[in-house]
């Protein structure tokens, strides 16, 4: 039998070593963030719905879902190009494409960024060049104001990151009407008020992690008490901001109700929180929070298709 040579085993190890993952179909899933991009174009698709009064035209929902999805999915790949030496150091996030190896961050980064480009490129072409610019300056606000400058700066960070998030409500609304009106900043107000309680009630389950990651969440620098308090606030004024669609006539009875018995929920679990404390409280809020906001803009659709709004 030949031997190898003299070297060719530490040679092999040593190439295999040095070639990356190139990741599995899975992988480049989650780096798109698939549940956080799903949410988000929900709240699109019912502005859109909101905004024409009635169900959008199929090929037009069609593009402005396809584009507003790419360009968020886009911007999440991104996100986790920037953070994945912060996402190795938290056990939430540790196993996420980047940090775990799967797949090699210049790909990521290229794949994000051609992501980006292209979905705006779907919009501009073949919705209209508003919806395109609010989702580019959604993905820009996502990728440069929250990821990079404010994230690992100021315990603020998702309260002015949240307008993000918020943006694609009216990439929706732009893509029915091709211009914004009051409606429209109603539905950026709620989902921007929604996110600071939705996040920091997960931060509260990861303090430590935050902590040991370097990351200035309200927890770490403020502690938990602060931070149930701050939630609570911001639970209340959500359902506030919800109640001035039907208030200045915008939406009918149908959403009214809705809002507030999914509102009060909300408050009652940030209630108990800030009264209790603890994980689970805050995993409930967490877990919640999502749900609300799912069936908050599902009432709006339905409001509109058995009533007829909106009308302000």
């Amino acid at each position: 039998m030949r031997k190898p040579s003299p070297g060719s085993t530490s040679a092999t190890a040593e190439s295999s070593a040095v070639v990356p993952s190139q990741g599995s179909w899975r992988d480049y899933l989650v780096l798109g963030k698939p549940l956080i991009v799903a949410l988000l174009l929900a709240t699109t698709w019912a502005a859109m719905v909101v905004a024409g009064g009635r169900l959008p035209d199929p090929a037009l929902a069609l593009w402005t879902l396809l584009g507003g999805g790419m360009t968020a999915a886009g911007a999440s790949a991104l996100n986790q190009y920037i953070d994945r030496d912060l996402d190795g150091r938290m056990g939430r996030t540790q196993t996420r494409p980047l940090p775990s190896g799967r797949i090699p961050p210049t790909r990521a980064f290229l794949l994000g960024a051609a992501m980006v480009l292209g979905g705006v490129v779907t919009l501009a072409a073949l919705v209209n060049p508003l919806s395109a610019l609010l989702a580019a300056t959604g993905a820009v606000y996502y990728v440069a104001v929250y990821s990079i400058l404010l994230k690992r700066a100021t315990p603020q960070n998702i309260v002015i990151g949240g307008g993000a998030g918020a943006i694609p409500a009216l990439v929706g609304w732009a893509a029915v009407t091709g211009s914004l009106a009051m409606p429209a900043l109603v539905l950026f107000a709620i989902v921007f008020f929604w996110t600071p309680p939705h996040f920091w009630a997960l931060a509260l389950t990861r303090s430590k992690e935050y902590l040991g990651a370097g990351l200035p969440m309200l927890p770490v620098v403020y502690g938990e008490a602060a931070t149930r308090q701050v939630i609570l606030l911001y639970a209340i004024q959500l359902v506030a901001v919800t109640l001035l669609l039907p208030g200045l006539g915008m939406m009918g009875l149908f959403f009214f109700l809705a809002a507030a018995v999914l509102g009060s929920l909300f408050v009652w679990r940030a209630w108990t929180l800030f009264k209790r404390g603890g994980r689970r409280h805050a995993w409930a809020l967490y877990r919640y929070s999502s749900v609300y906001l799912a069936l908050l803009f599902a009432a709006m659709v339905g409001d509109v298709i058995l009533i007829g709004g909106p009308r302000g």
